[in-house]
Parts: structure tokens; C-alpha cells; sequence
């Protein structure tokens, strides 16, 4: 079975927080200036397209990206729909036992060039509820799982309570529910507060 990748692509109308650095490709030297080689640049913010947050990005004493485990983040992943649900709850969710991670689809279509002026959050009560199911990392098709006015970011402080990491814009538009293999990993970015992820899932027959 072929891998599908569920991260957005980066380009001039990546979507990103207002205020915060868009992404930009530029081509730095071309190959007639190096005579070998082209070579390009980028700049973005870390929490810019498909992306997870380390724990420090919310907590000043938790761990930074090249903390986390790598292995943390290559499991089997279980797509649920829980499409115009305004709050998640625990009642929403049927786990299957053999899940490590959980992606929800929360609308028909990901935006991806444009913040959303409405979109799903998490409950903080989900915290607890996935230790309990052995749930190690939450993936959402939004560009965060609290309200986009908190200040207090309950839902990111419950799943770093019970161990959940999270990793957001992800794009499972096409994406039928049931299990994947399904590889997430963050780039190693010494003291950083959030990766870029190529998220990538496979159909586990």
C-alpha cells in the first residue's frame, strides 16, 4: 500500500497566524552564479502548515523539540470524522484498542491558504480520556485545538498532562476512517518550540 501524505504543502499562501512569519522560499544563488549548484533559502515560523507543538511552546519549563522522542511520533494511527463538531469530547470518540495515535477530520475541507474564522477545538477533558486509551499524539485539521483568543490553553496543557503530543494542520480531506501506519516526525531543532512535520499515514490492511 502507498504512503499518503497528510501535511500541506509550503508555499507563498501557506496559511499562518496573523503577525507571525509567513513562509518564504527564495533562490539564493542560481547555478550560472555558483557555476555547480542552485541553491535556495527559507524563513517561517515553526508553527506555519502541518507542524506539532513541543511542550515548551505553552510551557517555559517543558521540553523543546529536540527533547522528544523520536519514536514517540511513528505508530499506528487510528482517522476518525467528527466533521462541524464545535468541542470535542471524550463522547465523541470510539478508540480502537490497537490506536496509538488519533486524527480527526473536523471539516469536509482543510484550509490551507487562509485562517479558518471557525473551526473545531479540543476539550481539556480529552486529556485523561486518551492516557486512559493509550492515545500518545492528537492530530487536528485546524491550526490549534484551543480557542484562538485563550490565553490559558487548557486543551494543550491536559494533553501534555497525560502525555499527548499534538500535531496540527494536517489535511485528511480524501481520508476514509479506520486504522494507518502513519509516521509524524518533527525536524531536530536545538531549543525550538514546534516543528515542521511531513506527516505521511498507509492503510493498515
Amino acid at each position: 500500500m502507498r504512503w499518503i501524505d497528510i501535511s500541506q504543502p509550503f508555499h507563498e499562501k501557506t496559511t499562518t497566524w496573523e503577525g507571525d512569519l509567513p513562509f518564504t522560499y527564495t533562490l539564493a544563488f542560481s547555478k550560472e552564479q555558483t557555476g555547480s549548484v542552485n541553491l535556495g533559502r527559507i524563513a517561517t515560523s515553526v508553527h506555519t502548515g502541518t507542524h506539532i507543538d513541543a511542550p515548551f511552546h505553552f510551557d517555559s519549563l517543558g521540553e523543546t523539540v529536540e527533547q522528544l522522542d523520536v519514536n514517540e511520533f511513528i505508530g499506528v494511527a487510528q482517522v476518525v470524522h467528527v466533521i462541524d463538531v464545535p468541542v470535542i469530547e471524550p463522547e465523541h470518540l470510539t478508540i480502537d484498542e490497537r490506536a496509538q495515535f488519533l486524527l480527526l477530520r473536523t471539516t469536509h475541507t482543510a484550509s490551507t491558504t487562509a485562517f479558518p474564522k471557525q473551526y473545531t477545538t479540543l476539550s481539556p477533558r480529552l486529556g485523561p480520556f486518551l492516557k486512559e486509551a493509550n492515545i500518545s499524539l492528537i492530530g487536528v485539521d485546524t491550526p490549534t485545538i484551543d480557542p484562538v483568543d485563550s490565553k490559558t490553553l487548557d486543551a494543550h496543557h491536559a494533553l501534555y498532562a497525560s502525555r499527548v503530543h499534538i500535531l496540527e494542520n494536517i489535511v485528511l480531506d480524501e481520508v476514509t476512517e479506520g486504522l494507518y501506519d502513519c509516521i509524524a516526525l518533527p525536524l531536530r531543532i536545538d531549543g525550538a518550540d514546534g516543528s515542521p512535520v511531513r506527516a505521511v499515514i498507509r492503510p493498515i490492511e
